[in-house]
């Protein structure tokens, strides 16, 4: 059982948390198939161009990515389990991965597979399937006017299945080439984006965490059960629609760029919970920023795991979830979720 949260714990994880990002991002900066470190950027001459254009142009960019990603994936995976107050509720339980990744494929199928304007449009046609996505899964999962919350999960899981299903029969048109391109997009990755991207999408996260932050108190009085948290003065309606938009909107952002990044929506905030207990006010802060951190770490390992090749950041994170996922449900199945 998780220890209670003291006014020395909350100050510890102030300390600790910031740090053990700043650690990540250090580390995560000096790995990569070149042996170039960051400190080389101050070297005059060839190498020193040679390590700005590494670090700053390619390694850079994506080392912010992942923690946008990281940070916006396990807030949203508080949410959803506070929410829908289910264990296995994540960010991709409620099919909005799979409306991203069809919209994401979309027009480089009907393109025929000439791949020309698909990275442009990758990102506003991924984010646009995601939310259709969320809405459609909204309409079908209210039942007599109400938004209840296992239906919602499993009209998301069909969901889901149904887009790639879609996906499955679109990749049919394209090359083989074009074809690795995608599913290596699909599985998870953080390829190098432009920083003009990433200001609006870091703006769009960092906007969605602050609407889940504004309603932590209320998460934790509806952790408690729809029943209990009315009698408390808790509009449920509002609160979970607010959440789950929320949610769904800086989820639908990122994997419009990164693809469908598994497991870090799922097991940071049971770690976050396990270490710090259920309150959200301090639960959300801190799985943004243990979810950041652990985001950067393993792209990192991606890159270098199989060194000049490089592994999709979605794997590393299947490999690790996995496994965890398999204890907590040994050493957790029968007791409360929320204790």
């Amino acid at each position: 059982m998780p220890l209670p949260l003291t006014r020395k714990k909350i100050l510890l994880a102030a300390a600790l948390l910031p740090a053990l990002l700043l650690v990540s991002l250090a580390i995560s900066l000096t790995l990569g198939p070149s042996r170039i470190l960051p400190w080389e950027i101050l070297s005059s001459g060839p190498q020193g161009q040679l390590a700005w254009d590494v670090i700053v142009r390619v390694r850079l960019p994506r080392v912010f990515l992942g923690l946008i990603a990281g940070a916006a994936l396990s807030g949203a995976g508080v949410a959803y389990q506070a929410i829908l107050r289910n264990p296995l509720a994540d960010p991709y339980i409620l099919g909005i991965s799979g409306g991203a990744a069809l919209g994401a494929v979309l027009p480089l199928a009907l393109a025929g597979g000439a791949s020309a304007g698909w990275m442009a449009l990758r990102p506003a046609t991924a984010f646009l399937g995601a939310i259709l996505a969320t809405l459609v899964v909204f309409q079908l999962s209210r039942l007599r006017g109400r938004m209840t919350s296992y239906p919602m999960l499993l009209v998301g899981w069909v969901a889901n299945s149904f887009f790639f299903a879609l996906i499955l029969f679109l990749e049919t048109v394209l090359d083989f080439a074009e074809l690795q391109g995608v599913l290596f997009w699909l599985v998870g990755s953080l390829a190098s984006p432009a920083w003009s991207v990433l200001a609006p999408v870091g703006a769009g996260v960092l906007a969605g965490l602050l609407v889940l932050f504004l309603i932590s108190g209320k998460l934790n009085l509806l952790s408690l059960g729809e029943e209990e948290a009315k009698q408390l003065g808790v509009a449920v309606p509002f609160v979970k629609v607010v959440g789950i938009l929320a949610a769904s909107l800086i989820t639908a952002t990122v994997v419009s760029l990164s693809g469908m990044i598994g497991f870090v929506g799922l097991m940071i905030p049971h770690i976050c919970r396990l270490l710090l207990g259920p309150d959200h006010r301090i639960l959300i802060p801190a799985a943004v920023f243990i979810g950041a951190s652990f985001l950067v770490l393993a792209d990192g390992i991606a890159r270098v795991a199989f060194a000049p090749a490089e592994l999709p950041v979605g794997v590393i994170t299947a490999l690790v979830g996995g496994p965890f996922f398999l204890w907590l449900y040994r050493t957790r199945t029968g007791g409360p979720y929320f204790e």
